[in-house]
């Protein structure tokens, strides 16, 4: 069912009984409450979450908020959306179960005891990853059992040869949970954690590296303190890491939007952004910015901005002979965001080097400028395009400088 039934104005009918009686859309995932009456899964947790305690049609007390599946139902709808096919009605997949939490304190539980076969706790661990995988609420009922302390406790608890198999398993599991600003504690607090997961980066398989890149990333994140993280980020051979990441073939993603997220994490920090350039990120990130998606094309610029802002970034960007088209290129084509950090970078570029400068110009900056500072992007991003085009007027086509002398007089404020 493609989301609401308006769509549907062809004549089809859809039976009540298989609209729910909270938001009277075709239900999904029927369940059924302890009164009898049944509801579509979304809709009943909704409605309890906010603080109802009565079953919304018999308005009798929901004496356990145990949900029952309603396979009966669910078949019946499945049936009669295949009958409808011709309507452009879409069967309704199968849900997945959420996990029971019963179940989840028995994996844990299997998962931590040293006293059981290695097999076993390797297979509970495998079980709560496929459960963390297949949805939000399972992450939020694994969550609710402590397993974050569990996990971590896994991971670091014996990094021998013997015990890496399940180190690498329970890692994968904790790096789709945050972390608590103590439990970032935990893995910060003793170096050697921190180097564990430095030396997995260089891991033969590129599921482990990403699962470490994540889990640094989730920590760098969850901690306050910037002489904390800078700490963390003291090292060349974690931004080799994390840059060989970027570069992993497109073929594994994640590896992509993972390695961007934590490349950014690392370099807040000004003081070891340098470290960043010697790694190679400068290459990666000009390489790799076509292939980026929204969000992660948003991070990718502003990490690009933010190594603009030292000598030896700039003058790398400078060197790559994709940076400036690409930056010129990207303004107003993905997001507001996404062309304020491209115009941040062309300000600083352009004000270290003539040469691109004229580069920018010949890849017509001008108009996507110009374009900018009427638009409805952000105020911070026409601010940088007015300096960009105050900079750059001496370059500027002669016929242009006429029909451009409204925005580059324009009173600047410094960002």
């Amino acid at each position: 069912m493609p989301g609401s039934l308006e769509p549907l104005d062809v004549g089809v009918q859809i039976p009540y009984y298989f609209r729910c009686p909270i938001s009277l859309e075709l239900m999904r995932d029927p369940v059924t409450v302890s009164t009898g009456q049944t509801y579509d899964r979304t809709s009943i947790e909704s409605w309890v979450a906010t603080g109802n305690t009565t079953c919304p049609v018999t308005r009798a007390p929901l004496t356990a908020f145990t949900l029952i599946p309603n396979h009966t139902l669910r078949r019946l709808i499945q049936e009669w959306c295949v009958a409808n096919r011709s309507f452009g009605v879409e069967r309704i997949p199968t849900p997945k179960q959420p996990a029971d939490p019963a179940m989840v304190r028995t994996l844990l539980s299997q998962a931590s005891s040293v006293s059981i076969p290695k097999h076993s706790r390797l297979s509970a661990l495998r079980r709560l990853r496929g459960l963390a995988r297949d949805s939000e609420k399972n992450r939020s009922v694994i969550s609710a059992h402590n397993a974050r302390e569990v996990l971590l406790a896994i991971v670091f608890s014996n990094t021998d040869s013997d015990s890496c198999e399940l180190n690498h398993e329970a890692l994968a599991v904790l790096a789709m949970f945050p972390l608590s600003e103590s439990e970032c504690a935990f893995v910060y607090s003793d170096p050697e954690r921190i180097t564990y997961l430095v030396s997995l980066l260089f891991h033969s398989s590129i599921e482990v590296r990403v699962n470490s890149a994540a889990l640094i990333e989730i920590v760098l994140a969850g901690t306050r303190s910037p002489e904390i993280r800078a700490q963390i980020s003291n090292g060349d051979e974690i931004f080799e890491g994390i840059v060989g990441i970027l570069n992993c073939p497109l073929a594994y993603p994640r590896a992509l939007k993972v390695g961007i997220k934590a490349l950014f994490a690392l370099c807040l920090g000004k003081q070891h952004r340098h470290k960043a350039v010697a790694a190679g990120a400068v290459e990666a990130l000009m390489d790799r910015l076509p292939d980026f998606e929204k969000c992660d094309a948003e991070r990718a610029l502003a990490t690009v901005e933010l190594l603009c802002r030292i000598q030896s970034g700039c003058a790398a960007f400078a060197a790559h002979a994709l940076t400036v088209p690409l930056l010129v290129k990207i303004i107003l084509k993905i997001s507001d965001r996404a062309t304020e950090y491209a115009a941040g970078a062309l300000l600083s570029l352009c004000s270290a080097e003539e040469q691109c400068q004229r580069e920018a110009v010949a890849a017509g900056v001008l108009t996507q400028l110009l374009l900018l500072v009427q638009s409805d992007c952000t105020e911070r991003a026409k601010r940088k395009a007015q300096m960009l085009l105050k900079l750059l007027r001496d370059s500027w086509p002669d016929d242009s400088i006429a029909n451009s002398d409204d925005f580059a007089c324009s009173d600047v404020v410094p960002f």
